[in-house]
């Protein structure tokens, strides 16, 4: 079974965070009725310490694990949102490059990429972003190739040799990308069947 973590914040986009989320929930699903063990556990990580989260919208996230408990991971999700006080969170970004240093699969949805660029994990590769702020990130880390009209992005991590980075566009496109991990990870039978129990077309390239 693979651990996926969650980094969450105040602020942090419903969908971003909660779309991935369902995706590996019902891929356990998906793959329990298909007589298989879930591949995946999935935990949210408070960017700080445990507790209350509120995402944005005001959505309260009770959240157990905090930077401190967080436990290894197979995969690490930043999700995006309002990404200026995370940014700013010295703690914060540097958990996130230690975290990536050791994490084989380190991914971002939306405004997340923001703060791996941050954390130094990615420095010049193929990024993307939501639509609205690819001009930011361009004008920030002009060194990145920020793509356009694409749903993901694969690179290699700069903190880790042979470390997987992918980055999403806005929102909904984490879901997309989260299936496709589900295909990496597990299968691509999997992926399909749980983008059907989700009752959502995947686009899968």
């Amino acid at each position: 079974m693979l651990r996926i973590g969650i980094l969450v914040f105040d602020d942090v986009e419903v969908l971003d965070a909660c779309g991935p989320f369902e995706v590996f929930s019902v891929a356990g699903r998906a793959a329990e009725r298909a007589g298989r063990e879930a591949p995946f556990e999935v935990v949210l990580i408070a960017a700080g310490a445990a507790g209350l989260v509120r995402a944005r919208g005001g959505l309260p996230l009770q959240v157990e694990a905090g930077l401190a408990e967080a436990p290894a991971l197979d995969v690490l999700l930043v999700p995006g949102g309002v990404t200026d006080a995370v940014e700013q969170d010295t703690a914060v970004v540097a958990w996130v490059a230690e975290r990536a240093r050791v994490t084989p699969y380190v991914v971002s949805v939306c405004t997340g990429a923001f703060v791996l660029a941050e954390a130094g994990v990615v420095t010049d590769q193929s990024v993307t972003t939501h639509w609205d702020d690819i001009v930011a990130l361009r004008e920030r880390w002009p060194a990145l190739d920020v793509l356009e009209e694409v749903r993901w992005v694969h690179a290699q991590s700069s903190l880790r040799p042979g470390g997987e980075v992918y980055t999403s566009a806005g929102i909904s496109a984490g879901i997309d990308l989260a299936l496709h991990l589900v295909e990496v990870l597990d299968s691509r039978d999997n992926a399909l069947a749980t983008a059907r129990l989700m009752d959502y077309a995947w686009t899968a390239t």
